[in-house]
């Protein structure tokens, strides 16, 4: 790896912030007094709940009660409804086969009692009982693990960084600080939006300096990119196969089609056995299964079940088969985190172009035909990566890893260099969830606000601290009134 890249803390000169606005006050302001102050010795559950389910964990060190080693290949699905906490985990304790159930989420044991789980049919699948503290397990049809000493940062931290789990909001009422929003100049309003995009981008930094602690920066830009490549749905998967990559390397190089053996046989996306199929991918498949076969004994103790994968309501260019198939020649490649220091460092006229161009995956013989393992041939070939799914590991993960390694080392001058190019980076797709807050923020005016990936995601941000910290009538939401006195 090339030397160190480096950042401080203080904001960018080109970023220069008024006196009257900072939104990270107004962040900090929002969070004051409320989560962390229920309680002397412990966070409030919500956090909790929220902790587990972004798995802000030193996920090597986690142990149950009676000493078993856990492993967490998916933590489960947020559970809005009556009964446990989370559906659907994944869990692996020692070298025992994976078990699929529930998590329930307490500050401590007793809360098994006295929340009633006890006599409730509904936490009868219970597998896991995650507890703040504890000495004795509350049910002993369980296991159970607590995580006061495994978390991968203060609680101050991870409060601010998480920023409340978000609930659903409603489509057809704009929320109230869209008439104010509405009174502000353009000009302040994309302020605004850029200043809660630096937030969103020094958060996400946060996390590849957290992780990178524990597992080293190039080990972490793995994770964060298949993580990425996961979406919503399959980020635990991904996640798990990315902290299994120095295992499934043993310190070998190894080529596309190998890694590709290595990432679908570990991910347990491959048939048990080989049987007829599409016609085109027969080949293919043997090519792969002749690869895997020779090392799945070795690596059976580490191989994901099926069914940690989401596979409804993707897009068939999104599915992970096809996804761990571009993951698998950037690592055959060998040299992308040295390519994206070159690149951070260079003097990009397009960045978002070069980018895509290091990224992407001229042609593969087998995926830019397929879009699965068994699907038919197609008409024309498909790329692997797209312009929005760059603009998405950009903003994600490739600049807030350079930005934190910036920062780390100290350099401001490669730190705003980074920030130029996140503020300059083209819109991503958009979604459901920045159509909504458009809404909700923004009215009918909204979509001329958000004339870049930072503006896009400074919406998110301003989602995430405020909206998703209230009701759908915005009952003690704190922003409209901080706009409205910012504006006077």
């Amino acid at each position: 790896m090339p030397g160190r890249l480096t950042l401080q803390t203080r904001p960018a000169k080109h970023l220069s912030v008024p006196a009257q606005i900072s939104y990270a006050d107004w962040r900090l302001r929002q969070f004051s007094g409320s989560a962390l102050h229920e309680g002397d010795d412990a966070p409030p559950e919500r956090l909790l709940q929220t902790v587990w389910q972004h798995q802000r964990l030193r996920r090597d060190q986690l142990k149950t009660l009676d000493g078993r080693g856990v492993k967490i290949l998916h933590p489960g699905f947020r559970n809005r409804e009556a009964g446990p906490d989370f559906h659907g985990a994944v869990v692996q304790f020692d070298d025992d086969p994976p078990r699929t159930g529930d998590v329930e989420v307490d500050l401590r044991a007793n809360g098994w009692t006295a929340h009633g789980h006890d006599g409730n049919p509904n936490f009868k699948n219970v597998i896991l009982h995650v507890l703040w503290k504890g000495e004795a397990p509350a049910k002993e049809s369980c296991a159970t693990l607590t995580l006061e000493k495994v978390l991968d940062a203060p609680l101050g931290e991870l409060d601010l960084w998480l920023g409340g789990d978000p609930p659903a909001l409603p489509e057809n009422l704009h929320g109230k600080c869209a008439a104010v929003l509405r009174e502000l100049p353009a000009e302040k309003v994309a302020e605004l939006l850029q200043q809660a995009a630096l937030v969103r981008l020094q958060g996400k930094a946060s996390w590849f300096q957290a992780r990178a602690r524990q597992v080293g920066w190039e080990q972490a830009l793995w994770e964060g990119l298949f993580r990425a490549l996961g979406y919503k749905r399959n980020v635990w998967p991904m996640q798990r196969l990315a902290e299994l990559r120095p295992e499934l390397s043993g310190g070998k190089k190894f080529s596309s089609l190998e890694w590709q053996a290595r990432l679908l046989g570990g991910g347990g996306l491959l048939p048990t056995e080989l049987e007829k199929t599409l016609a085109g991918t027969d080949v293919y498949l043997r090519r792969i299964w002749d690869l895997w076969w020779r090392e799945r004994d070795a690596f059976q103790a580490v191989q994901l079940p099926r069914a940690v994968w989401k596979f409804n309501g993707l897009r068939p260019a999104n599915h992970p088969e096809r996804r761990l198939a571009l993951a698998a020649h950037w690592l055959a490649a060998g040299n992308l985190p040295a390519r994206l220091e070159r690149w951070c460092v260079a003097k990009e006229k397009q960045p978002s172009v070069s980018l895509l161009e290091i990224l992407q995956i001229e042609n593969d013989d087998f995926w830019s035909w397929h879009w699965t393992l068994r699907s038919p041939k197609l008409k024309a070939p498909q790329p692997l990566l797209g312009a929005a799914r760059t603009t998405d590991l950009a903003v994600n993960v490739v600049l807030p890893w350079l930005w934190s390694r910036a920062t780390e080392g100290k350099n401001s001058e490669i730190r705003e260099a980074i920030e130029r190019r996140y503020f300059a980076w083209p819109a991503g797709e958009d979604n459901a969830v920045l159509k909504l807050a458009r809404q909700r923020l923004l009215g009918s005016t909204g979509r001329r606000h958000l004339g870049g990936a930072a503006a896009q995601q400074g919406l998110l941000q301003i989602v995430r601290d405020f909206c998703d910290r209230s009701n759908s009538v915005c009952d003690s939401c704190r922003f409209p009134g901080l706009v409205g006195a910012w504006k006077i």
